[in-house]
């Protein structure tokens, strides 16, 4: 992929902050950031654009909580064409860490995801999206 140079004019406190986002996210330079950023509102675009994207969803719940493992594989069930994978660890006796790999539309994984992190005995839930070819 070629590079195309160009130039931007940022206020002081606006280049103070991608300086600082440079440094949390540990990347080499502005134009990284820049990248990263830019690849990040277009991903976002396109999930809004209800587009086939590629994600994971994961979780961190309680494993002995009201069968939640058996409730969690029924609704993942229910998702099947779009749950590619799931792996389940256990980072503690009373919490499981959960992760899904999901492919397809972007309203039905955050539907499918909603729907998991929503479940009583769920402490914390996230899916994160990528953009696909």
């Amino acid at each position: 992929m070629s590079v195309v140079r160009f130039g931007v004019s940022l206020e002081k406190d606006l280049m103070d902050e991608l300086d600082e986002f440079v440094k949390q996210n540990y990347l080499s330079n502005r134009s990284q950031a820049i990248r990263q950023l830019i690849h990040n509102y277009l991903s976002e675009k396109k999930w809004q654009c209800n587009n086939v994207v590629a994600g994971a969803i994961s979780l961190v719940y309680d494993p002995h909580k009201n069968d939640l493992p058996v409730r969690m594989a029924e609704i993942q069930f229910e998702y099947r064409d779009v749950v590619l994978s799931s792996q389940s660890f256990y980072i503690s006796e009373s919490e499981c860490f959960e992760i899904i790999a999901v492919r397809g539309k972007s309203r039905v994984l955050t539907e499918l995801a909603d729907k998991l992190k929503g479940m009583k005995g769920v402490s914390h839930g996230k899916l994160a999206m990528t953009k696909t070819g």
